[in-house]
């Protein structure tokens, strides 16, 4: 395989280059975005490829701002010299003084694609099709590498794609990638690579290999969070507190707490799988602050948006009840006989309810999540898992959850099989967090969730 292809990100002032970039590299600290002119001031270089080989070097350049005039200017020193052809013109451009004055930032653009194999030409398709974005190709063109238009900003209501395809097809541009730096379409990355390698076809297995990688990791990314998903609802399924009558409320509200903040702790590793900092995040308008959803999870309102409806606890308790009396043979023994009893089950049998029914005789009740709260923390998990897969680095705005509806309140099997291992829970220690049990149940429980998810896509 031959050296890294160089791809030159080109295009007027504050089109998205910078923002393009992030989204494509993954990384939303390059660079530095803004909404004023001229911020990209010097040529910023990142590197794309799989593990430690380089496959494409990206360059971020500075934004073209006056294009008709150095056009002019180049054709004036084009004039007044030998026939030049378009790279001996830049070249002769880029050797008098205005490069290095009045015409810096463009400049350095053109000096920078001219040592590219090809160019990204990026375009706010939300801009109308004005005269200086033609100068701006016509210059571009002189350096003799080849192009390709990518109309960014183009999910917004007053985008332009059309007209901006028309233009561009008139002057011999046809091959035009739509690529929305802050909502990127899913196959986006493909698309630009595919056609990068019609432009450019020696450094074709190059591009071929960085679509392979890319789809690796996404793949692994999406393997990464369901775990993490399954990993929380696990956790709290097994969750369980033995808990004395007169001390229901208290404990009640410990067990939220600590609900609540295990969906935060699941919160921040799916942003840091998907490379989004929370803290970057701004708090004050939207629902997820610095990890953490400003909706109470244990509130009305929640389960409202969940469209679950809880049942009463009376059942509950009968059946509990009903477990006791089955386990004495509805005789009255004492402790110790009852004791020994539990003591001389299974050991498995022993360890999972020989503490609870033990419990329950000393007046104990036994505190845990309802199914509804699963089914709010399990779909809650995955509408932020959607959002975070289509949503670029270059994104700024809000990350919003639509309202979260559930039909269904059965758990499935694997959460079912957790509801009776209280060793699984954090809550109660980590003496079992290890168990190959639970990893399996874990493992099961992330291809359910894969198949949900699946399922809703299509």
């Amino acid at each position: 395989m031959t050296d890294a292809m160089q791809l030159a990100v080109v295009g007027h002032t504050n089109v998205g280059k910078t923002s393009l970039l992030r989204t494509l590299t993954r990384n939303p600290r390059f660079g530095e975005v803004s909404p004023q002119h001229s911020t990209t001031r010097h040529v910023e270089r990142i590197s794309l490829g799989a593990g430690q080989q380089a496959l494409l070097n990206l360059y971020d350049t500075p934004g073209l701002e006056d294009a008709m005039a150095l056009l002019a200017y180049v054709e004036q020193l084009a004039a007044s010299g030998r026939s030049l052809d378009g790279p001996a013109r830049i070249e002769q451009f880029l050797t008098s003084k205005d490069a290095g004055g009045r015409f810096e930032q463009e400049a350095k653009v053109l000096r920078q694609l001219l040592k590219s194999d090809a160019a990204l030409y990026v375009i706010d398709a939300r801009e109308p099709v004005l005269a200086k974005y033609r100068d701006e190709l016509t210059l571009l063109h002189l350096c003799g590498k080849p192009l390709l238009p990518v109309l960014n900003f183009t999910r917004g209501p007053d985008q332009q794609t059309a007209l901006w395809r028309e233009a561009l097809a008139r002057i011999g541009l046809h091959a035009v990638i739509c690529f929305d730096s802050v909502s990127p379409p899913e196959d986006g990355e493909q698309g630009l690579y595919d056609s990068l390698a019609l432009l450019r076809q020696d450094f074709r297995p190059q591009l071929l290999h960085l679509q392979d990688w890319h789809r690796q990791q996404s793949r692994q990314r999406q393997q990464a969070a369901l775990l993490q998903i399954a990993e929380l609802l696990v956790d709290v399924a097994a969750a369980r507190l033995a808990v004395k009558p007169e001390q229901a409320t208290t404990e009640q509200e410990h067990l939220q707490h600590w609900v609540r903040q295990r969906e935060q702790a699941c919160v921040a590793r799916l942003l840091g799988i998907h490379a989004f900092d929370d803290s970057e995040i701004s708090a004050n308008d939207i629902p997820l602050q610095c990890g953490r959803w400003s909706t109470d999870l244990f509130s009305s309102e929640a389960l409202k948006d969940a469209g679950i409806k809880l049942g009463g606890g009376a059942a509950a308790g009968a059946a509990v009840g009903l477990g006791v009396d089955v386990m004495t043979g509805g005789l009255s023994l004492g402790m110790g006989t009852l004791v020994g009893g539990l003591l001389g089950g299974t050991a498995q049998w022993s360890r999972s309810y020989g503490k609870r029914m033990l419990n329950l005789v000393q007046g104990y009740e036994e505190l845990t999540v309802n199914d509804a709260i699963l089914w709010v923390l399990q779909a809650r998990q995955l509408h932020l898992l959607e959002a975070l897969r289509k949503r670029g680095h270059a994104a700024r705005d809000s990350i919003r959850i639509d309202l979260i509806s559930s039909g269904e309140n059965a758990l499935c099997a694997p959460l079912k099989r957790a509801r009776s291992q209280p060793s699984w829970s954090s809550l109660t220690g980590t003496s079992g967090l290890h168990e190959s049990e639970r990893s399996a149940c874990v493992a099961e429980l992330a291809t359910v969730l894969l198949s949900r998810l699946e399922a809703a896509r299509h």
